[in-house]
């Protein structure tokens, strides 16, 4: 049984978003598979999604460098779940087989090569496989100093890909696309051309904005001295693939 897993709380992103990040994996998978949400909050989603409680977190309220830290839970002791774990972000939309994933450099931990960071060897963690409990001190380590933790590691991603002590592998380039990096034609060209949908991309990856629904509508939130670079077409296989 595969297990494809995603986190969600408080209210950044609607209950919905899971409901189409479930359906999308549904229609790519091929093996018997379990979609698994951690949320504090379940509400309106499809009956297929096993829903399973955050594990406890001793985040302080003030203090912190801001960023996605609670997705430190998934390496808790507590987590409920075993074996190998595929985690995707919310924000991004299946276009392609997710089988694929399982078995791609077996026994590693496995993360998308960050675009802005290729040179580094830095993983992005918006598609991310792991082993269950293989690496719990990520979450023991930070939550003894969480504050002094959030700045010395500046965020997530880079804190997992340079302490988890695992082996290190990175998707193939052309699985994890980002849209705003990689698929959303650069000034002048995103005036008149779409953001096209490469024939080798399975999951595309939506950082910040544009969000997925705000793409499809061709819509790019931003202030009005950068909208010359950031404005967009409407994104039409959106309409088939974040549904």
């Amino acid at each position: 049984m595969q297990t494809i897993a995603c986190i969600k709380w408080g209210s950044a992103y609607p209950d919905e978003y899971v409901n189409r990040l479930y359906r999308g994996v549904m229609r790519h998978i091929g093996r018997p598979s379990r979609f698994i949400l951690f949320t504090d909050r379940a509400v309106g989603l499809e009956p297929g999604i096993i829903v399973k409680p955050i594990p406890p977190f001793a985040l302080p309220v003030k203090g912190m460098r801001g960023g996605p830290w609670r997705k430190l839970t998934l390496w808790s002791p507590d987590l409920d779940v075993s074996g190998d774990i595929l985690f995707l972000d919310l924000d991004v939309v299946v276009t392609g087989p997710i089988d694929p994933f399982f078995d791609y450099d077996p026994g590693k931990l496995c993360l998308i090569r960050n675009w802005t960071q290729a040179g580094d060897g830095i993983g992005n963690s918006s598609v991310m496989r792991f082993r269950a409990h293989s690496a719990p001190h990520l979450f023991e380590a930070f939550e003894r100093d969480p504050i002094a933790m959030s700045f010395r590691c500046v965020n997530e991603q880079i804190y997992i890909t340079r302490d988890s002590g695992l082996p290190l592998a990175f998707w193939p380039d052309p699985w994890c696309p980002s849209f705003k990096h990689m698929l959303q034609p650069h000034f002048p060209a995103n005036l008149w051309r779409q953001a096209k949908l490469p024939a080798e991309a399975r999951i595309v990856i939506f950082t910040g904005h544009p969000r997925p629904h705000e793409a499809a509508a061709g819509e790019w939130p931003a202030p009005w001295y950068k909208k010359h670079y950031k404005s967009m077409r409407p994104v039409p296989w959106l309409a088939e693939h974040w549904r």
